[in-house]
């Protein structure tokens, strides 16, 4: 049976890493704004804080991997909080190998790596929000050695580097969310993943995404009565059962759309709509323009690059 983790990385499409090493000394403090790119970090050495939006801070340690999949608002700073007024926590110092926050001169306190991603897919944004928004692992030497794999390939120039790449990266993806303790996972489809009925359902709507599901059948396969299922997975992947199987369809159907490998009756049928009309009618109104306008718009992007 197909596994649902991989299928929704697998379309996320991971690539073009940026990462370099980071490391703090002194008073320190770094306040970043992201658009929601993806963000990780492994703690080399030493200690530091994080404190990201809506979420209480973090004491990182070494050896802690740390992975938002839509970075928005949050700091990095030094365990000792610097004096309001002094300027230098803000200092930022180009050294051999790494850039440094805070005293250029003194002993690192702490040594980072950082990186940041891109998705692929633009369906980034719908299907991240069935991500935990933070992921804080502690003691999985595999996602640092994995880390530093994507560090030396991005730095090298090797054949093939690109697609080793986008390699590397899914398997980042896929052993920080399978890292995370089953209970102690944040609302999303990794906690619901862990829910052994709730996976069955999953797994299913993933096989064979083109059946009429309804509620009804989705907690049978799980052997739940329909409400106690409902709430079940609305409360463990924060999204109605319905609305996971939408979302996880029109991902499928703009996979395809931008393939040009099938007509729209053929997307139809292969995501669970029985007219080309009715597929178009859910299309539009939850991506914002018709299918066909959208398979044009993806065809004029693809072929932007190689024009250039």
């Amino acid at each position: 049976m197909t596994d649902p983790l991989a299928d929704i990385v697998g379309v996320l499409a991971p690539a073009a890493p940026l990462s370099k090493v980071v490391s703090g000394a002194g008073a320190w403090r770094v306040d970043r704004l992201e658009r929601g790119e993806p963000f990780y970090c492994v703690v080399l050495e030493g200690s530091a804080r994080l404190s990201v939006q809506g979420h209480p801070p973090i004491a990182l340690q070494e050896g802690d991997f740390v992975l938002i999949p839509a970075a928005s608002a949050f700091t990095m700073a030094s365990m000792a909080e610097a004096d309001p007024g002094d300027d230098s926590q803000w200092a930022v110092t180009t050294l051999e190998g790494e850039t440094r926050h805070g005293d250029p001169l003194g002993p690192a306190d702490v040594r980072l790596l950082i990186g940041h991603f891109v998705f692929g897919s633009p369906d980034s944004d719908l299907l991240v929000s069935l991500l935990p928004q933070l992921l804080h692992i502690r003691g999985e030497p595999r996602l640092s050695m994995i880390v530093r794999l994507i560090t030396d390939e991005a730095r090298a120039r090797r054949p093939a580097r690109e697609m080793i790449l986008a390699r590397l990266l899914e398997v980042l993806l896929l052993e920080a969310l399978r890292s995370t303790a089953a209970e102690a996972a944040p609302t999303g489809i990794v906690r619901a993943l862990a829910d052994p009925r709730l996976a069955l359902a999953i797994r299913h709507l993933h096989q064979d995404p083109a059946r009429p599901w309804t509620v009804e059948q989705m907690a049978e396969v799980a052997s739940l009565s329909r409400s106690a299922f409902f709430n079940r997975f609305r409360q463990k992947a924060g999204v109605a059962p319905m609305e996971y199987l939408t979302s996880w369809r029109m991902a499928l159907a703009r996979n395809l759309l931008r393939s040009g490998q099938a007509g729209l009756q053929e997307i139809a049928e292969r995501v669970g709509y029985g007219s080309a009309s009715a597929f178009s009618t859910a299309f539009t109104r939850l991506v914002g323009l018709p299918p066909s306008r959208y398979a044009e718009q993806a065809g004029a992007a693809s072929q932007t690059p190689a024009a250039a």
